[in-house]
């Protein structure tokens, strides 16, 4: 069964002779001191940062936890639907979490935030940018005007930006109450070692930073990233391919489908479809080799989702989602 349900990455960023070298170098017996500050040094050239405005930890979901944790106390506010670990580390550590219901295309509109904020008066507001699940991108705009009603009533915005690197590049005023969420689980490919990212200001940072673990990444994760973000040629290729892969899943289904179910434009390294017509393609997929994300949520059960997969196996897909058109015209011409 080939996954296809949880956007990850289908390639390595690295050769088997690359991972050797980076292995047979890293000391796993003394703690990775300078590894760390290197790799923070090395993440802020990319971005255009400083290192003092950086924090690491495994992966977003840490440092999810961590902001559950650390935040003032008060209630969470959040998308619904949206990353489900928000809630997840909310119930965790007994923070109460409030929603912004979606309408009905999964889009959010900006005024019923501003109420919502208004009304919870939430101690911190998160959400994904781009959005998770429906792919859609929100603009520097929507995201000042959140940033400055949180400002005012003395809360902080996470905007969490995992999939950011399939979007397009934005620059949001860095103010000591905002804070950027990033991931190497995505377009960077290394899901499995677990790095997630946390951007603000220094001053912001310190605070988290009284929460962090004396060594909060293992030493073959930093020497992996370090190789990553010291080849930055290698790197950006490897980015623009899967956004080459991405593109190529978004018109696979809008060129083959889009006028029988809802297909929702993407910023992200998936796929979004409803309706009657895109649970029958997802089942079919399903029972063809491919496993794309089915929901159990009784507002979602209509959904199924589709991640990247590799140039080949897209072949693949494409021609499935083919055939399965094929039967599906022939259904209803009789």
């Amino acid at each position: 069964m080939i996954r296809i349900n949880k956007n990850e990455s289908p390639l390595r960023p690295l050769t088997e002779a690359q991972l050797t070298s980076i292995i047979h170098h890293a000391s796993f017996n003394f703690y990775p001191d300078e590894e760390y500050e290197r790799f923070k040094a090395g993440y802020a050239r990319y971005y255009n940062l400083s290192p003092d405005q950086i924090i690491a930890g495994n992966g977003s979901d840490e440092l999810i936890q961590k902001l559950m944790l650390i935040m003032p106390e008060g209630p969470a506010l959040a998308l619904n639907p949206d990353f489900f670990m928000y809630q997840a580390y909310a119930d965790q550590v007994h923070r109460p979490i409030a929603f912004v219901n979606a309408d009905n295309d999964l889009t959010f509109n900006l005024e019923n935030i501003l109420s919502r904020i208004e009304t919870v008066q939430p101690a911190f507001f998160i959400m994904s940018n781009p959005h998770n699940p429906s792919g859609k991108q929100y603009n520097l705009t929507f995201l000042t005007a959140i940033a400055d009603k949180m400002k005012n009533i003395g809360g902080y915005f996470v905007i969490d930006e995992a999939y950011l690197d399939f979007g397009d590049a934005y620059t949001l005023e860095l103010q000591p109450h905002v804070l950027q969420m990033r991931t190497l689980s995505k377009a960077f490919g290394i899901a499995g070692l677990r790095l997630g990212v946390l951007i603000g200001t220094p001053e912001t940072i310190q605070l988290i930073q009284s929460i962090e673990h004396p060594y909060p990444l293992n030493t073959l994760t930093l020497h992996i990233a370090l190789f990553m973000f010291e080849h930055i040629d290698k790197t950006r290729t490897f980015i623009e391919h899967q956004r080459a892969l991405a593109v190529r899943l978004r018109q696979m289904f809008q060129d083959n489908v889009s006028d029988i179910m809802k297909v929702f434009p993407s910023s992200t390294n998936f796929v979004l479809t409803k309706g009657s017509a895109a649970q029958s393609l997802g089942l079919y997929i399903e029972d063809h080799g491919f496993l794309p994300r089915r929901y159990d949520e009784p507002n979602m059960n209509d959904y199924v989702r589709y991640s990247i997969a590799t140039d080949d196996q897209l072949d693949q897909l494409e021609q499935l989602i083919k055939s399965w058109r094929s039967q599906y015209d022939i259904s209803k011409e009789t």
